[in-house]
């Protein structure tokens, strides 16, 4: 007797979204013993769009499916359509995916047609497949005005890279060009399951540079930030930066260090940030080249874990000019990253670095996820993953947390 072969359908479904859609469909699937190779779904705006990819035997069993399959599709209102899969095709789409996957993510305050269109040519000139896009941002009022708008989608892609620096390059002049964030990460185990954030304090915990806030009070302000801009900009050594502006800062009050401490002006986002990471149990730390004075309030105010930054030297009421113990300089940073993951038990794959300057690299480098964080160019360019047009909280999409999960938590402000 022959040996009764199979077939391979792929069955597309559309129409309003309603339940017991899917119940329905594989019911009738079921009565012909049929199997699942895939399944899939989508609902924009209430309309389903459904795929069901499914073997059944051949002759006997294959027409009558899909007669009954076409009579459930008129009770339930929705249109279907069969689509006959050869064995070799299904047999070269199992054996792709194998394939390296990514997680492209797109981010700003709006989501225009031009900045998805630019993203998408660069993956289809790479030949890369997209296997699905997922909204992470909630829905958006075209007559209610958003205090605080964002938008925000993420690609499932599929295929091989061959040159990382050349597509983080285009994806970096996409940025710049359009006005949109653009993360690059590739899909895999580590990233699924982050467990520390680590974050630069000045410019990126808090909108300022203290140190220059400092200076201002001392009357050395412009001194100052003409140093810190260069050393941001990675023109001169962090440390010996860190030395001539320390020693500007001689005889200003401590009384001046508390007043500045209870006015440090939190990045937007950044408490919406920490909850959520709290929340879902990371670890936290500020690594800082600033001080230890004003990360151990933030440490208070923001609930974080650790913090590492350099101590002030005081005397008498009155800083000294000089520090206490080795300078927090970029390469520091990264050591303490590697120190905490460590003490934690995290793979140094699973951590996150946040920051903005050119000392940060070195910890943006070695993290599992480095974030250039409204940067600057030398950094946004090295960074593979950039956030300029949100607040801090935009950290949480890069993680693929949606605004339903992120808004699970009481009290988020």
């Amino acid at each position: 007797m022959a040996k009764e072969e199979n077939e391979i359908i792929l069955l597309k479904v559309s129409g309003q979204d309603k339940p017991g859609v899917t119940a329905g469909l594989t019911h009738v699937l079921a009565q012909y013993d049929a199997q699942v190779l895939d399944i899939g779904q989508a609902d924009i705006h209430d309309t389903l769009s459904l795929g069901i990819l499914f073997s059944v035997k051949s002759g006997s069993s294959s027409a009558p499916i899909l007669k009954e399959l076409l009579f459930k599709a008129y009770e339930l209102e929705i249109n279907i359509k069969f689509t006959p899969v050869t064995l070799e095709d299904y047999e070269n789409w199992v054996s792709s995916q194998g394939k390296h996957r990514y997680i492209i993510t797109i981010l700003g305050e709006e989501m225009a047609a031009e900045q998805i269109a630019a993203v998408t040519s660069v993956l289809s000139d790479l030949n890369l497949n997209i296997d699905a896009i997922k909204r992470l941002t909630g829905r958006t009022s075209l007559v209610k005005k958003n205090e605080y708008p964002r938008a925000c989608i993420q690609l499932s892609v599929r295929g091989e890279v061959k040159n990382k620096s050349e597509l983080t390059a285009k994806f970096m002049s996409i940025s710049r060009e359009l006005d949109v964030d653009l993360s690059f990460q590739e899909d895999n185990i580590y990233r699924r399951n982050r467990r520390l954030v680590c974050f630069d304090m000045d410019s990126t915990l808090i909108q300022t540079e203290v140190i220059d806030e400092l200076a201002e009070l001392a009357g050395v302000g412009e001194q100052v930030k003409a140093i810190t801009e260069s050393a941001m900009q990675g023109e001169i050594d962090f440390s010996e930066s860190f030395k001539k502006r320390m020693a500007l800062l001689e005889g200003l009050s401590e009384d001046v260090l508390q007043e500045v401490a209870k006015n440090l002006p939190i990045t937007k986002g950044a408490k919406r940030l920490m909850k959520a990471l709290k929340y879902y149990g990371f670890k936290t730390a500020i690594l800082s080249g600033g001080f230890t004075y004003f990360g151990h309030y933030l440490q208070k105010e923001l609930g974080i874990d650790y913090v590492h930054a350099n101590q002030l030297e005081i005397k008498d009421g009155a800083l000294t000019g000089k520090y206490i113990g080795e300078i927090v300089d970029g390469n520091k940073k990264a050591e303490f990253l590697k120190e905490i993951a460590a003490k934690e038990g995290i793979n140094i794959s699973q951590t996150i670095a946040v920051g903005d300057g050119a000392n940060d690299l070195p910890m943006l480098n070695l993290a599992g996820l480095g974030i250039a964080f409204h940067a600057k160019p030398k950094v946004k360019e090295s960074a593979e993953s950039s956030i300029s047009s949100l607040g801090l909280d935009g950290v949480l999409y890069l993680l693929g947390y949606h605004d339903k999960y992120i808004d699970l938590m009481e009290d988020i402000e």
